[in-house]
């Protein structure tokens, strides 16, 4: 097995990821709503299982460092394998919003551009690592896709900031896992090189430049969205150099990319919604901006009229 872009096997990924989806949805819809959530969070703590298990595979079987440092849960991807587990039994609207956008999203990119098996070098000597690749994103895809097919959550378009805001927070678990990872020996310390951290940086939380000093393709697309105040040394012997505050430098690259994906990802479900807000958003324009007028203690001149219509009222009747 041999995968490159639009390959046979490339496409036999992806047919069978999409065939799997339709065949649960078609075996679960009939069966009530338990049976539905027990077989979606045992995908998702199988998912979560195979991430440890895969220490037993090549490459991690073969490989120490590597072993040590990918068994944590450093990238995107990783950390949502994870946390979906108990995700998925949260109440909130806002979490499941989450779950869904981002891992509808993220499992989709991946498994249309399955970077991690197209850039293996011995694919054969790898296949159970690029077979536990394939189910883990198309878990992430998978489990909220169905949730939602089921009717056990709702997205709505008024919540697509939660994608956003979950990612950057999920960005801050994996930061905590390879400072933990650093500090307690599982990867190397920083290197001499200050403006390159000695970290796995799949998800850019780092900056946009490899471990190397040059630049990652994706990095410098989101670089373009970074204000120049997140790329320098602020103060000490370091000030002015070029250096990507880490986690901070993504902050708007995330909102503003991640934000209009979400929201076309919600339109499948909630454009009803969106539509008729739209048509109520004068009438409801002008009763917040009332609001906000009578918080601050000034009345709108409709208001004042009513107030003295009422007063004068009763003085007229006597």
């Amino acid at each position: 097995m041999e995968i490159q872009m639009f390959n046979l096997w490339y496409f036999f990924w992806l047919l069978l990821g999409a065939g799997s989806i339709v065949g649960l949805y078609f075996l679960l819809r009939h069966k009530s709503t338990k049976t539905q959530k027990i077989v979606l969070f045992s995908l998702l703590a199988f998912g979560l299982l195979l991430h440890f298990l895969k220490v037993y595979i090549p490459p991690y079987s073969v490989d120490e460092a590597r072993m040590l440092r990918d068994s944590w849960f450093v990238n995107i991807c990783g950390a949502n394998i994870a946390l979906f587990p108990f995700l998925f039994f949260s109440k909130k609207n806002g979490v499941k919003d989450y779950m869904f956008y981002i891992g509808v999203l993220s499992g989709l990119i991946a498994l249309v551009y399955p970077q991690e098996p197209l850039a293996k070098t011995n694919q054969a000597g790898e296949v159970w690592d690029i077979i536990r690749f394939y189910y883990h994103h198309w878990m992430l895809l998978a489990v909220p896709l169905l949730m939602v097919l089921f009717g056990h959550h709702r997205p709505s378009y008024k919540r697509v900031f939660s994608a956003p805001t979950g990612l950057m927070l999920l960005t801050l678990f994996i930061i905590l896992n390879q400072i933990f990872q650093s500090e307690l020996g599982y990867i190397p310390l920083r290197g001499d090189r200050f403006e390159i951290p000695n970290y796995k940086n799949t998800s850019w939380i780092w900056g946009p430049l490899n471990q190397d000093g040059s630049w990652d393709p994706i990095g410098k697309i989101l670089a373009i969205f970074t204000p120049e105040f997140f790329t320098k040394v602020p103060v000490g012997a370091h000030a002015g150099e070029l250096k990507y505050w880490p986690w901070f430098w993504l902050i708007f690259p995330v909102y503003i990319l991640v934000t209009p994906l979400a929201f076309a990802v919600s339109m499948i479900w909630d454009r009803k919604n969106f539509v008729e807000d739209m048509k109520n958003l004068p009438e409801n324009s002008k009763k917040l901006w009332q609001r906000i007028m009578a918080w601050f203690g000034v009345k709108s001149a409709h208001a004042v009229e009513k107030q003295e219509s009422e007063s004068a009222g009763p003085e007229s009747q006597g």
